[in-house]
């Protein structure tokens, strides 16, 4: 479906999973967008600590000015199509069996794994996700009250996609899915011999 093939056996919706910036607002229901948060909550993390947190704001509705309004430029151009804009957060402490609280040194790589979680399932169910790094993080600590014991990771995107000819001409070059270094290149067996 995208061109895009894997050196070893794997399942589809790895490959054909790709990041869109192209979306049409569409309606996106509370059983369809909590399936995918559902998706998240599942993902492994150390000592089931959980720490990923999701603000979330439909296309117009509660909450949407705001996330928009923390995109960069660019971004705005084409991420207010989507029909979800969802701001992931990682709690970087956390409370063993009830102790004190200790820093949680692996809390984004957990919401890394319910971020990709979360994007698999929305591939699943026919939607298209995309992370957003160009936000501002400083604004939107202090705009959403975030505390200082989280950590402000990336924004999400979510829609359908859309035809090329509804996303600005500056984009199209890039609208398409890209391709991956090869395995070979991201592993090494028993000790560091990588040469980038």
């Amino acid at each position: 479906m995208t061109g895009r093939t894997a050196q070893f056996a794997i399942e589809s919706l790895f490959t054909d999973r790709w990041s869109p910036r192209a979306f049409e607002t569409a309606a996106l229901d509370d059983d369809t967008l909590f399936s995918l948060f559902e998706a998240a909550r599942w993902a492994p993390s150390a000592n089931n600590s959980q720490p990923w947190r999701f603000i979330y704001a439909r296309n117009g509705g509660p909450g949407w000015e705001q996330l928009v309004s923390l995109l960069n430029e660019n971004n705005k151009r084409w991420a207010t199509r989507a029909s979800v804009l969802v701001l992931i957060l990682s709690k970087k402490v956390h409370a063993k069996d009830g102790g004190e609280p200790q820093p949680l040194r692996n809390h984004s790589f957990d919401t890394g794994a319910a971020w990709a979680s979360l994007a698999f399932q929305a591939h699943y169910r026919g939607w298209r996700t995309h992370a957003i790094g160009g936000y501002n993080r400083e604004t939107a600590r202090v705009l959403l009250a975030v505390p200082d014991e989280y950590n402000l990771e990336i924004m999400v995107a979510i829609g359908r996609q859309a035809a090329l000819d509804q996303l600005h001409p500056d984009f199209h070059a890039r609208e398409k899915p890209n391709g991956r270094k090869p395995v070979q290149a991201l592993v090494a067996e028993g000790a560091f011999s990588f040469t980038d």
